[in-house]
This record gives C-alpha cells, structure tokens and sequence, in this order.
C-alpha cells in the first residue's frame, strides 16, 4: 500500500478530470486537497536546501514534512526553518527530522525527495529513492562520476520516476533567450566558446583533525575513502570547501561547470551529447587552458575572460555573454527582440522547483531531466581527468567510452567503501 498515494500523485490530473467530488471554492481559499498536495523531504540540509526549501514552500500545493542529516546542528537550523515557512504559510501538520535518511524512504507520504547532499552522496540515496516510488530532485553536478549518472537515469526510466537536475539556470529568462538567440543563427554559425568557471578538484591531503560530537563523520563519509576529519571539508564557509575535493566532489570547475556547461549544451542543441575531444594544457599546474571539441568543429574552453563565472559564445555574425549578472550580445538590439514564429522556442520553466513537481504530477519531463544532467555532469567528469592526467582524451558520447585509453575508462566509475554500494 506504500504507493498507493504517490501513484494517485502521478495520475492525478487524469482523475481529476472525471471525479469532483467537492468544488474547491467550498472548501475556502488557498485550500490544496490532501490527495493534491506534494510531500517533500530532504536529504542534506545545508545551504543549498535552504533557498530549496522556501521556493518549494511558494509552490501551495507542496510542503517539505522531513529531512535527514548526519550533522546534528545544521538539522536543528533546518527544523527552525520549517517552523517559519509553516508559520508564514499557515501551515498546520507535523515534520520529522532523521539522521538516517533510510527513515525518509520509509515515509508513506513523501512524493518527492530533494538531495542536496555533497556530490559523493547523490547517486545512492537517489536511486534509493526512485526504488521506493518517489521522485527526485537533485543537486548539480548530478553525480560523482560518469557510471554514476548513467545508473541515475537508467533507475527514473525503470521506476517511471521524474527526476530533476538542479542546473536552475534553465528556469531564468535570460539564459533561455540567450540559447534561442544561438540556437536560431541569430549570432551566425557559432565556432568557439569561452566559459569560466573555478579550478578543477585536487586530492584531499588534510591534517588530522578530531571529529566534533554534532557529525556522524563516518555516514559524512559513506561511500568515500576513509580518512579523518578536517573542518575545511565540512565548516569553512557556508558552502564548505569539500567541493574542491575529489574524493567528495569534483572543484568549483564540477561546481560552477554544471551551471555554465550546461548552458553551452542547451544553446549548441547537445544535450544528448557532448564533445568528442578534451586536450588540457600540459603544464602540470595550469587551472585553465582545456579545449573541448564538439563533433561539429565548436571548440569550447575553460578560460578566464575577465567576467566572472560566464559564457561567451563567438558567432559569424556577432559575439555574446552570458551569466548571471549580465546577458549582452554585441548587437544589443537582441536583448528585447521579439523571435520570429519560425524560429525554435525553448522549453519556458519560471521556477525550478515548481516544474519539477509539475512534471512528477503530470508524469513528464521536466526542463533539466535526468539525461540532461547527466550529460553536464559528464562534461565536467572528463574535463577533471583530463586536467589530472595532462594528455588528450577521445570520448564517444554514443557508447559513453573513451578510445584506446584503459586508465580513463577506469575512471568513469569509482570504488565504494563497504558496505555502501549502488545497484539499480
């Protein structure tokens, strides 16, 4: 009987299309039916979950009812913030905090599970989760290695489950109509691209630390290397440095790259692809400097164009920036123009989050599916390694293998510590 309520999620447009049972204006403004409603819950509540938490409280037919965390004090911050958003939304009903995130899984009410984990904790519970019928929403980067994503998309299509990347940036009006401007020639045949973001993931060498009393360290862990605690890895800022780890991560490049990349994908119309060739610099300390080439002659690199984190696509026919704090194409007239009825129209998402559950109710895909995010992710995995091992390498996005390299085809998955193990 688990299921029962999160079927009734998924084919609730289709039932109620023949059933009314009471007018939803008897039952008084802002009323959202029990069988309406979408339950939450998270796994990881650090920073990330907390933006996540309110724009998911905005949607009235959504609710987060639980979360889980190995670190006692920021479950303690979360709960606090639950008590705000039911109190500013008039929200009556309980919610459960775990540190064991199993206890989520095991909800009969939760449809829908956030995971906003560090990026070594996102395939395992994901999965998990989409075995015990629940939908997803998960962090960018989408996984931890390129075997990893892969799994992730192959558990949605078995258990018919949404799952959504949190590349959020194809919820903002301004990237969506820089894509289309590229996408439709309005910058000519586009030939190369620069993005920056931060440097690739470095190997964790950190001192000995002793373990606070507040973290269940070895979960922290889980499926990674066993080595003691640092707070460079957990405290340092409000988003802690462990992104900058392999073990745990894959560098600000993995971070930022699953932002930007993505927009090059979505505007250049791969994504259920990627480029073919990676060649980094052979300097052993350079941090930019990596060329990656698409099948159809793009050559995209990882440069610092003096902007910030940002795209800069280069046309036949004009030039155009793109991030987060500007949108300008060399023929500003672009910025306000209207696109021309035969021109290809991008999918239209005003919220993230709220498209995610749109798309669980409605049983479609939301604007960055699993396959989507899998393939940025994979652009950030390959560019890593290509960083790590200073030599080029050939990638079939087809076969989702490299050529004649035996190393790099090791790499596309990792070893986990036991017991932790993923399995679709």
């Amino acid at each position: 009987m688990k299921n029962n309520r999160r079927q009734f999620i998924k084919h609730s447009s289709a039932a109620i299309a023949g059933i009314t049972i009471v007018p939803r204006q008897v039952l008084g403004k802002g009323f959202t039916a029990p069988s309406d409603r979408f339950n939450v819950g998270v796994i990881g509540t650090g920073a990330q979950s907390s933006g996540l938490t309110k724009r998911i409280f905005k949607n009235t037919t959504a609710r987060v009812i639980a979360a889980s965390d190995v670190h006692k004090q920021r479950l303690e911050r979360f709960s606090n913030l639950i008590t705000e958003q039911h109190t500013m939304y008039g929200i009556k009903g309980s919610f459960e905090v775990h540190e064991d995130y199993q206890h989520l899984l095991d909800h009969k009410d939760i449809d829908g599970i956030v995971v906003s984990t560090p990026d070594h904790w996102h395939a395992i519970p994901a999965i998990e989760a989409m075995k015990a019928g629940m939908h997803v929403y998960c962090e960018k980067p989408l996984s931890h290695t390129i075997n990893e994503g892969r799994m992730m998309e192959q558990a949605a299509r078995k258990y018919n489950r949404v799952l959504q990347t949190g590349s959020m940036q194809r919820s903002r009006d301004s990237f969506r109509k820089a894509c289309e401007l590229v996408r439709n020639g309005y910058l000519g045949k586009i030939e190369k691209v620069w993005v920056e973001v931060g440097n690739p993931s470095a190997p964790c060498n950190l001192p000995y630390q002793a373990t606070p009393n507040y973290l269940n360290w070895e979960r922290w862990l889980g499926p990674a290397p066993l080595r003691s605690y640092h707070k460079e890895i957990v405290e340092s800022a409000r988003f802690p440095n462990w992104r900058w780890y392999r073990e745990y991560g894959g560098g600000i490049l993995s971070d930022w790259g699953a932002h930007m990349f993505d927009i090059v994908q979505w505007a250049l119309g791969m994504d259920h692809s990627g480029p073919i060739k990676y060649e980094a610099p052979i300097e052993p300390t350079a941090s930019r400097g990596l060329k990656m080439h698409y099948e159809n002659g793009v050559e995209v690199e990882h440069r610092n164009f003096g902007r910030g984190f940002g795209v800069r696509f280069f046309g036949t026919e004009g030039s155009m920036d793109i991030s987060r704090k500007y949108f300008e194409p060399s023929q500003k007239e672009l910025v306000t123009a209207d696109l021309k009825s035969s021109d290809t129209k991008l999918y239209v998402s005003e919220s993230h989050e709220r498209d995610w559950i749109t798309a669980a109710k409605a049983g479609q895909k939301p604007i960055c599916d699993v396959e989507i995010g899998h393939r940025t992710a994979t652009i950030c995995h390959i560019a890593n390694l290509a960083y790590e091992f200073r030599r080029p390498l050939h990638w079939d996005p087809v076969k989702e293998e490299f050529k004649d390299d035996f190393e790099a085809n090791l790499r596309r998955g990792k070893q986990y510590r036991k017991p932790y193990k993923i399995s679709i």
